[in-house]
């Protein structure tokens, strides 16, 4: 009978990170303020004008994340719907100019499904190999550009092994020839400096959930005068600049502008989860046969992805509660496909299948991680004992 060891533990901030205790405030007051809950669309009184006046103190405060002009910050319902939005809306309205893109298969799903939407339209994507670590180079990006290119995407920070891409090179290179540029930055505030003044990207995905905001909203960073040169993927009645119409969630907004806010506050205070970091990864890779995957490369230290040799990642997931980890990105792991990010940087199916990704953030202690290395560490021999290994 395999006994749990660990106490609950919550490891999985990379799927989505608890709401910080400013942001409950701000949207509690939010919900229960009767003028902010009014209609912002509704500016023909005061009620509506005071809903519209604590969104656009939001928008500023997403902006000053990220040196953007608040007029360049078009709220969405998260990451997913900002991706979304800027590959169609720029490969839509590029398309008479050409028709080739330029992506990777180590892209979160809502780029990689976004591409392959496109290539089903007639756009011609081409997926450029990544290294070992998972790392595009400038080089590729500038050597794959054609007359025909008319957008490349990259991630600013890899949501499954937590390495960090150049994208400020590549979005240079991008500037210099007259091609768009999106960067998929969900994994990077808090995390890395993230500002559109040193990174010329076009457009940028913020996602609220993954900096301690509630989920259901987010942002794309549209750089102007760029509004007018994206197709809507909706209409109605002409809010966010026409790029997203509907009526606003005004406590959601007000929560991403809390954790924005809060973003800031804490960028210049020393992160502990550098000393976690340490800590976790010395305890997992005590841990006979387990192999830090990007190892040599530069990531950042909230998340640690670790492959397992021997044993069958679903079982050894099962054995690791209470403890909360992931087998991969959350938003894959209900297909049951072995990782794409893996396969990219070459592990077998059976090491790609048997790795797991813990992430740490805000609200992680030592208790947590000396937890999740003592479930981690009795989970693999129990499952290593009873033969559970891939097929």
């Amino acid at each position: 009978m395999f006994e749990r060891v660990g106490h609950a533990a919550y490891l999985d901030y990379a799927a989505s990170t608890p709401l910080d205790p400013v942001v409950i405030e701000a949207m509690q007051a939010a919900l229960a303020d009767p003028v902010v809950t009014a209609n912002a669309s509704s500016t023909t009184h005061a009620a509506g004008r005071s809903a519209a006046a604590a969104i656009e103190d939001a928008r500023a405060r997403v902006a000053r994340l990220v040196d953007a002009a608040p007029r360049e910050v078009i709220f969405t319902s998260g990451a997913t719907e900002a991706d979304n939005l800027a590959l169609f809306g720029t490969a839509r309205y590029r398309r008479s100019e050409g028709r080739h893109i330029i992506g990777t298969m180590t892209e979160h799903k809502a780029v990689t499904d976004s591409l392959k939407q496109l290539a089903a339209e007639g756009f011609d994507v081409e997926w450029l190999p990544v290294d070992q670590h998972g790392i595009v180079s400038p080089a590729d990006v500038a050597a794959a550009f054609r007359d025909d290119t008319i957008l490349v995407t990259l991630m600013a920070v890899n949501n499954e092994l937590g390495v960090i891409n150049d994208v400020a090179s590549v979005a240079a290179l991008c500037r210099e020839r007259g091609v768009s540029c999106h960067v998929d930055a969900a994994q990077a505030p808090g995390k890395i400096p993230l500002s559109v003044a040193t990174i010329p990207a076009d457009t940028v995905a913020l996602s609220a959930h993954k900096m301690y905001g509630p989920k259901g909203i987010g942002a794309l960073i549209c750089r102007a005068p760029l509004a007018p040169q994206i197709e809507p993927l909706l209409f109605g009645g002409g809010q966010e600049r026409g790029l997203r119409p509907g009526t606003p969630a005004t406590h959601q907004v007000i929560g991403f502008g809390a954790a924005a806010s809060r973003c800031l506050e804490l960028a210049s205070t020393a992160d502990p989860v550098d000393a976690l970091n340490a800590r976790l990864l010395s305890g997992l890779l005590d841990v006979p046969g387990v192999t830090l995957n990007a190892a040599a490369a530069e990531r950042v230290p909230h998340i640690v992805s670790v492959s397992v040799h021997d044993v069958h990642g679903d079982a050894l997931l099962l054995a690791m509660e209470p403890v909360a980890v992931s087998t991969g990105a959350a938003c894959s792991t209900i297909s049951r496909e072995p990782s794409a990010v893996l396969r990219a940087i070459g592990l077998p199916p059976a090491l790609a299948e048997s790795t797991l990704r813990f992430s740490l953030g805000r609200f992680s202690t030592v208790a947590d991680v000396d937890a999740a290395v003592a479930q981690f560490a009795a989970a693999v021999d129990y499952v290593r004992s009873i033969g559970a290994e891939p097929q």
